[in-house]
């Protein structure tokens, strides 16, 4: 059994601009920082599929999929195509979205097929400020919610986890999954900060803590301690999704929050408990943000030791 390490050539492609923070240069530094350390020869890699539409649907309108399909056609032609104003498409970024979803469903299946220990998918664009039906943050679709409503459907799960320690809130996510019983989600994330969000939304399964900023790694474990873990033991959740964003980290100049890479190997090391007491290791990982591209391959290291035990 192995850590499953998807992405796809594809995911690449995507560029937004040259001063963008969210660049191809992300995936590189990661692959860089694995394989520097010889971590990347412990790894299974597989290369992610195309999420399907009805995959896709599970998620998001079939309205918005359909807007999506408009705006990369108007990109063919200008160039970019703009969604919101941190938010464009290139000529390949509707398929290295698909791609990027379509990494997540196969994590999915790998983990639960006892095909793979856990897995981690280093892809872009990042996916968890994609709403129903709103393109948002630097995301196009859900990567993780298409990932957890596939677990759900083909795979029969009743108790989902996400955990999200991106610096910035998974409106996203909440937006798609808080009406439904079957998911948690527990996050932390800069506040007051982009997306503004957050603090309504709360309740017994959306589990998510605001961070003043300048909050390090203590304030950071002793909220995971407090809110998290107990709130994760009382779900027992039979899965674990990770929206595994690195811009939490000190050297990141998007946001000020001061976490390091040990506080990384620390959350995952914790979420790893939780997955061998009630989800058969069973937990699924995803790039989201972390834009200071030397810290990034730090901290996704970190990160992926813990994961595969390295």
């Amino acid at each position: 059994m192995h850590t499953a390490f998807i992405s796809h050539p594809d995911c690449l492609l995507h560029d937004m601009g040259p001063y963008h923070p969210e660049s191809p240069a992300r995936l590189k530094a990661i692959e860089d920082a694995l394989t520097a350390c010889g971590l990347m020869d412990k790894l299974e890699r597989h290369a992610a599929p195309l999420a399907t539409r009805e995959q896709l649907e599970r998620v998001h309108t079939p309205g918005y999929i359909a807007s999506l399909d408009v705006s990369s056609s108007r990109a063919r032609s200008s160039g970019l195509a703009y969604l919101d104003p941190d938010t464009a498409m290139n000529q390949h970024s509707l398929k290295a979205a698909y791609r990027a979803a379509g990494a997540v469903i196969l994590a999915a299946d790998l983990v639960m097929g006892k095909k793979a220990d856990n897995a981690f998918c280093s892809v872009r664009p990042p996916g968890h400020h994609a709403e129903r039906d709103r393109a948002m943050g630097f995301c196009l679709l859900n990567n993780i919610a298409a990932g957890v409503a596939h677990a759900m459907d083909a795979h029969a799960l009743e108790r989902i986890a996400v955990v999200d320690f991106d610096v910035h809130h998974g409106n996203g996510t909440e937006d798609i999954f808080r009406d439904d019983p079957r998911v948690m989600m527990v996050s932390i994330f800069q506040h007051p900060f982009y997306p503004y969000g957050g603090l309504t939304g709360r309740s017994e399964r959306m589990v998510n803590i605001p961070l003043a900023a300048g909050s390090g790694g203590e304030i950071f474990r002793r909220v995971v301690s407090e809110f998290w873990l107990p709130s994760l033991e009382r779900f027992k959740p039979q899965m674990l999704f990770i929206s595994a964003g690195f811009d939490a980290h000190t050297d990141d100049d998007l946001a000020s929050l001061n976490l390091v890479e040990s506080d990384y190997a620390w959350v995952t090391e914790r979420i790893r408990e939780v997955a061998q007491v009630h989800a058969a290791n069973r937990i699924v990982s995803s790039l989201e943000g972390g834009y200071a591209l030397p810290a990034l391959g730090r901290s996704a290291t970190a990160h992926l030791r813990v994961l595969s035990d390295s």
